[in-house]
């Protein structure tokens, strides 16, 4: 167990070199950008095309795992319309987190994270992905039922509901503001609080990333993670949160009585 309490740079010395060289060399900003854009591209639209490609590449895989019945399923226009929609958001978020960098550029140290030339522990990216996890379920699970209550459902979070049947890109086929605050600032902003190291931001980026693809890909895989937020989708009124833990605290893992707002 030792072994798993060493940094990072001592268990892997080509990471950790590679890792201080590029520190050396570009700016925290043009690493915090540049390493979450990546990130984004590797963990949400790869797996987001390959689970709306999977009809094709292997259609009857797939309709052995599809949740919801063909005549629920997207159309093509729609599909294109979540495409563009997702586009969209994301050079919205891609522009806000670089004015974030230009106004931390100018009070601090550059970075929403920690940049530094040796890479965190082991034990620093566990414990630091574990708090965020929480502080995300509970970010997320209230500012989504914020969203359910009839004056924002109708404004706001309606545009996401289109999707009964939801495909993996409408993880972030959203109302902009819906886009910030529900779907980004849950995410970005426990590392920030923290103040992880960046590289503990990305692992954690990364794996809500695929987590939100892999929830509204439609298919159940993954011990059936995606038909608890498939029949989000489909009932409105249940399974609110991220991990599920604050669902069982309200009760809403379970299909309520009064009617769907």
């Amino acid at each position: 167990m030792e072994s798993f309490y060493h940094s990072i740079g001592y268990s892997f010395p080509q990471a950790a070199a590679l890792w201080s060289q590029i520190v050396t060399i570009y700016s925290p900003p043009k690493i915090e950008f540049i390493g979450t854009f990546l990130i984004q591209i590797v963990s949400f639209w790869l797996p987001s095309l390959c689970y709306i490609w999977l009809d094709t590449i292997a259609p009857s895989f797939s309709q052995r795992h599809k949740i919801q019945p063909a005549p629920k399923q997207p159309t093509r226009r729609d599909i294109a319309r979540c495409f563009l929609v997702v586009i969209q958001n994301q050079i919205l978020s891609s522009i806000l987190h670089i004015l974030l960098l230009s106004v931390i550029g100018r009070t601090g140290s550059g970075s929403s994270y920690r940049i530094e030339a040796s890479l965190p522990s082991a034990l620093e990216i566990l414990c630091d992905i574990l708090i965020s996890l929480l502080m995300r379920e509970a970010l997320f699970y209230y500012s989504h039922r914020l969203l359910h209550m009839p004056y924002f459902y109708v404004r706001i979070h309606k545009k996401h509901h289109r999707f009964t049947a939801p495909i993996a890109l409408a993880a972030q086929f959203a109302h902009p503001l819906e886009q910030i605050f529900a779907n980004a600032l849950p995410i970005s902003l426990p590392p920030q609080l923290l103040r992880s190291h960046v590289v503990t931001f990305w692992i954690f980026l990364a794996y809500e990333l695929f987590n939100t693809a892999t929830v509204h890909s439609g298919y159940d895989f993954f011990h059936s993670k995606a038909k608890m937020h498939d029949l989000h989708h489909e009932k409105f009124n249940l399974n609110y949160g991220s991990i599920g833990l604050l669902d069982w605290v309200h009760g809403t893992n379970q299909l309520g009585k009064r009617r769907t707002e």
